[in-house]
């Protein structure tokens, strides 16, 4: 079958389309027919190597975290899905590789799709949308009244983050471009920063919770919005010895991660918070709830485009610029075509 191979881990490194071989499936698995799928800034970074400590990919191999196709067939285990079904996922970490026709997948990472979208549009969800929920229904369970700043609020996790906190009763500000202001109020954010203009820490206070999206500058300023007790996740690290630990990574590894994180932890105890690093999980299960809320018309996707299966590595370059609304979805076989 046709994929986007990382030959090597290097910074900018193409992606080779090449063949590869067909997914080996397990008694447990689900094969997918992928339609569409996605990019995101994670692809970038473990194409780049940052996280090849973490993530224990083996050069070459096929990138790509979310996915929305049709499924060809089930493991004799399988019992929530049948061939024909219209599915999306993020599949777990060691076995993505969505930048390909065909993937197999555990049943226990898949959701039915949402009936009210496309593929292309499902395909945009699902890293995006695991990342929200378990920052604002796990980790800092949101409630009426709660104050929440969201930033990147244009971007993939923002677009759909922000429709989920305020759905969850919070108030929500967020740090954007002045071009994409109408675009995040649309989504229900209440206070829209100019980052270009407006320093975001000398505005806001007294906040519960902040979804750090940006670099190290961002997410140290970020302390001083929130509250004492409030909580300061991270999705861009800098990891921390209790993810470390509850990745089962080794004890050196671990070590490595206290040490990287403890400048931010020294100096979010220093104010009385909480500082968290999320690196989202699959969950066919809160995928499934994702999609009620998405049907329900609670949740939308936002897509910034959509490109054809053999722009893959260009687009992946083009995403590098950090100016995308919403998501770059890759159409790997045109809306309609047969399976």
């Amino acid at each position: 079958m046709k994929a986007f191979i990382l030959d090597r881990y290097k910074k900018k490194q193409p992606l080779r389309l090449g063949d590869v071989p067909e997914p080996t499936m397990g008694d447990g698995d689900v094969l997918v027919a992928i339609e569409a799928t996605a990019l995101n800034p994670l692809d970038l970074k473990i194409r780049d190597g940052d996280f090849k400590v973490l993530l224990k990919y083996r050069p070459p191999f096929v990138l790509g975290h979310d996915l929305a196709g049709t499924v060809l067939r089930v493991g004799r285990d399988v019992r929530r899905f049948k061939v024909g079904d219209a599915v999306y996922a993020r599949p777990r970490d060691g076995r993505i590789g969505t930048f390909a026709e065909r993937i197999a997948v555990d049943e226990a990472d898949l959701a039915l799709k949402p009936k009210t979208l496309s593929m292309a549009e499902a395909a945009s969800i699902p890293l995006v949308g695991l990342t929200a929920w378990q920052a604002f229904v796990e980790l800092a369970p949101l409630k009426q009244g709660d104050k929440v700043l969201i930033h990147a609020g244009s971007g993939g996790v923002g677009t759909i983050a922000i429709q989920l906190a305020k759905h969850l009763g919070a108030t929500v500000a967020t740090t954007t471009s002045a071009g994409n202001a109408d675009l995040v109020r649309s989504l229900g954010a209440d206070v829209v920063i100019d980052y270009k203009t407006q320093d975001f820490e000398k505005v806001l206070s007294g906040y519960d919770v902040v979804l750090n999206s940006l670099g190290s500058d961002t997410l140290r300023k970020s302390l001083d919005v929130l509250r004492p007790g409030g909580k300061l996740i991270s999705i861009s690290g800098p990891p921390d010895p209790t993810f470390a630990k509850a990745a089962g990574l080794n004890w050196g590894v671990v070590q490595v991660m206290r040490l990287l994180s403890l400048g931010i932890r020294r100096k979010a105890k220093t104010r009385g918070v909480d500082y968290v690093f999320l690196y989202m999980r699959a969950s066919g299960a809160q995928l499934a709830e994702i999609t009620a809320k998405i049907e329900a018309g609670i949740l939308r996707p936002v897509l910034d485009r959509v490109v054809p299966f053999e722009a893959t590595d260009r687009a992946m370059s083009e995403i590098e610029s950090g100016r995308t609304k919403g998501k770059v979805v890759i159409a790997v076989k045109p809306e309609g075509a047969a399976t």
